[in-house]
């Protein structure tokens, strides 16, 4: 039977004429490699044909090409660019900032879950909320909170939950685990409230669960063929958009009475004692609840799944490239055994072996602007005013051009130099164009150094102790999906190894 959403995009590219050629065109592609398009619904067959795998597709078309640029047929004629080529990015996100900017489409996607906040905010809205934003992410105090979160949910919670099911034997999905661990973390952040999520009873908690499901389906919105698609689903209030007003409602509703509450608390207490993102919103004046909800809704999103997904992949491969843990073992076994943030600063290997990661499974794997006037690429490519002109990490990580012939390669050296009479290892970080896994321009990433201290934290915590071995059935890859950031399909199943504890 064919569901609501697809029904809705076959109507929109005129039923009759989709009926008379589905059969023999759905997956067909041209002779040149690039999929094939038709008068009115431009290249919706090998779109639809390649739906659960869209991330991969799109990668393959953008590598193929002379530029490592290419332009996507939608239907009713409109066309979308994808690029992987670092001058084209570099040109979209910094030299013609201004010309790029969030599109209405792409803001209406996903404006019912974080309204106008920074990720979906444009112009003045953005610059004033960047401006706030950034310098409260450069303040000692802030950054000493993260710190003093990030170790207790480490020391009281995580590594619990991994000793239990290494003595139990047990199956664990890491990456549920590491998803509620960073929405432990980043509600406390964000919000000063503990959402208890990574509790021994891995409860299901109703903003948890509720965030979960908005994030879902927005994220599912930029797959319709068309934006009439879920429109119409909404406005007749049914199936996945009835799922997603819930859901947000839930969000919003939760998001209020946490700064209801936050202000009376302020009233009553000095600003030092409440550190967290909204409390510092609130105290520097800005009560607009629900601007301070969609900027601080804009933080948990961030924080809740970026972190985690780039987390999950990393030990993954690590887990397959045993020589690379070896090399982390030793640079944590050089560290102290403190639970303080100071020992993985100059953790250049850890922090190489996490870029390397992020470079084949970056966690925002396609990302992009639309054009506000007509302009040219550096690759000669014509971009029209209205036209969304996306970037692509994931195809960006695999460029032979890039990364050279051993691209396929996880391989943390090269991110490092020796540095120094003793040779010790020395962290390179790449041309942000060249690598925009955290943003570039003046959108880049503001958490950037943040998350990498939270992330060789983490590795830190977790490998001095255990060793972290995948239970997929043998010869089972896992499988890379994405739902505005990077997900393993079905979760990560891994088992938990005692160091030092029994056979490793």
């Amino acid at each position: 039977m064919v569901d609501l959403e697809l029904a809705a995009s076959l109507l929109l590219c005129l039923l009759p004429l989709l009926f008379l050629i589905l059969g023999k065109f759905i997956s067909s592609s041209s002779t040149s490699g690039y999929p094939r398009r038709y008068p009115l619904v431009g290249s919706f067959f090998a779109i639809y044909a390649n739906r659960n795998r869209r991330v991969q597709w799109l990668s393959d078309m953008v590598r193929s090409t002379p530029t490592s640029t290419f332009v996507l047929n939608l239907p009713l004629g409109r066309r979308q660019v994808f690029t992987a080529n670092a001058a084209n990015v570099q040109h979209t996100l910094k030299t013609h900032f201004f010309n790029y900017q969030k599109g209405d489409v792409s803001r209406m996607i996903i404006f019912d879950l974080l309204g106008d906040g920074i990720f979906n905010a444009n112009g003045e809205t953005w610059k004033f909320q960047r401006q706030v934003a950034s310098h409260e992410f450069n303040t000692k105090s802030l950054r000493k909170f993260v710190e003093t979160v990030v170790d207790a949910e480490l020391s009281d919670r995580l590594i619990p939950i991994l000793s239990a099911a290494a003595a139990n034997g047990d199956v664990l999905d890491l990456q549920d685990i590491l998803q509620r661990f960073a929405f432990d973390n980043i509600c406390k952040i964000a919000f000063g409230f503990d959402a208890a999520h990574l509790l021994p009873s891995l409860p299901e908690t109703k903003f948890a669960k509720a965030f979960e499901s908005a994030v879902m389906i927005s994220s599912k919105r930029f797959q319709a063929i068309h934006p009439v698609v879920w429109k119409i689903k909404r406005f007749l209030d049914v199936g996945s958009e009835k799922q997603l007003r819930v859901a947000v409602d839930e969000v919003r509703r939760f998001a209020m009475e946490v700064i209801k509450e936050k202000k009376e608390e302020l009233r009553e207490k000095s600003f030092l004692e409440s550190p967290d993102l909204l409390s510092r919103f609130l105290s520097s004046g800005h009560s607009d609840e629900t601007f301070v909800a969609d900027i601080v809704i804009s933080f948990i999103l961030a924080g809740r799944d970026t972190t985690s997904a780039a987390l999950i992949w990393f030990f993954w491969l690590v887990a397959k490239h045993p020589e690379v843990e070896t090399e982390i073992l030793r640079e944590i076994n050089d560290k102290s055994e403190a639970t303080i943030y100071e020992e993985v600063k100059d953790m250049a290997y850890t922090q190489a072996a996490l870029s390397e990661s992020m470079r084949l499974y970056p966690p925002v794997p396609i990302d992009g602007k639309t054009a506000m006037g007509d302009d040219v690429l550096p690759d000669g490519t014509v971009v029209k005013k209205g036209m969304a002109v996306s970037y692509h990490p994931y195809a960006m990580g695999r460029s032979e051009e890039l990364w050279g012939t051993d691209w396929p390669e996880f391989r943390p050296e090269r991110w490092l130099r020796k540095a120094g009479p003793a040779g010790k290892w020395s962290y390179v970080p790449r041309d942000p164009y060249e690598y925009p896994v955290f943003h570039a321009g003046p959108r880049v990433c503001l958490g950037k150094e943040m998350a990498y201290l939270q992330m060789k934290r983490v590795v830190a915590g977790v490998l001095r102790r255990f060793r972290v071995v995948p239970a997929l059935e043998e010869g089972a890859e896992p499988v890379f999906v994405s739902y505005l950031t990077s997900k393993m399909e079905g979760g990560f199943p891994v088992r938990i190894k005692e160091r030092g504890a029994g056979r490793l």
